[in-house]
C-alpha cells in the first residue's frame, strides 16, 4: 500500500513509497539518510523500528508506540512525545533537548549519555531505567517516577524533582526545587 510520512505543521509530504506498515517506511526514510523532522507520527506503530540516527527533532509522536524501539544517536530535540510508549526503547546517546515526554512509559528504556536538557518529563515514567551520564539539566522531572532508574554520573543540575519518586540522589544542593524545598 502507498503510504506518506507528512510535515506536522505544513502537511506537506516528507516521505512516501510503497510500505506494509508506517514502521517499514519509516526505517526505509532514516537508511536513506531523509530528514524526518517536523514529521507527524502521531499514534504512530513503531514498535520495534530502527531509527538509529534518525533526524525526528521537532516531530509529532503524540501516543506513538515505540516499545524496543532503536533510537540511539536520534535528534528528538524539541519532538512532541508525549503519552507515548517507549519501554524497551534504547535511546542511548540521544538528542532530546526541549523534548516533551510529559506523562510518557519509558520502563526500562536504555537513555544511557542521552542529552535531556530541559526536556519536558512531567508524570513520565521511568522505572528501571538507564540514565548513566545523562544530561538532565534543567529538565521537568515533576511526578515523574524514577524508581529503580540508574541515575549513575548522571547530571541533575537544576532539575526540577518536586513530587519525584526514587530518586536515589544524596546530593540535593545542584538542585533546583519548586518552591525551594528539599526533601
Amino acid at each position: 500500500m502507498r503510504l506518506e510520512i507528512i510535515n506536522r505543521f505544513d502537511f506537506s509530504p516528507i516521505y512516501s513509497g510503497e510500505a506494509g506498515s508506517l514502521r517499514e517506511l519509516a526505517e526505509r526514510a532514516v537508511k536513506a539518510g531523509v530528514s524526518l523532522a517536523e514529521a507527524n507520527l502521531m499514534c504512530a506503530d513503531l514498535a520495534g523500528a530502527d531509527l538509529a540516527g534518525a533526524i525526528l527533532a521537532k516531530a509529532y509522536l503524540y501516543g506513538a508506540d515505540l516499545t524496543g524501539a532503536v533510537l540511539n544517536y536520534a535528534d528528538l530535540s524539541d519532538a512532541k512525545i508525549t503519552k507515548a510508549d517507549l519501554t524497551g526503547a534504547d535511546l542511548s546517546l540521544a538528542q532530546l533537548t526541549g523534548a516533551n515526554l510529559h506523562r510518557s512509559v519509558l520502563h526500562r528504556a536504555d537513555l544511557s549519555g542521552a542529552n535531556l536538557a530541559k526536556a519536558d518529563l512531567i508524570g513520565a515514567s521511568l522505572r528501571h531505567a538507564l540514565l548513566v551520564g545523562a544530561n538532565l539539566r534543567n529538565a521537568f522531572l515533576v511526578r515523574t517516577d524514577l524508581t529503580g532508574a540508574d541515575l549513575t554520573a548522571a547530571d541533575l543540575t537544576k532539575a526540577e524533582i518536586a513530587l519525584a519518586r526514587g530518586l536515589p540522589l544524596t546530593d540535593w544542593d545542584s538542585f533546583a526545587l519548586i518552591g525551594g524545598v528539599s526533601p
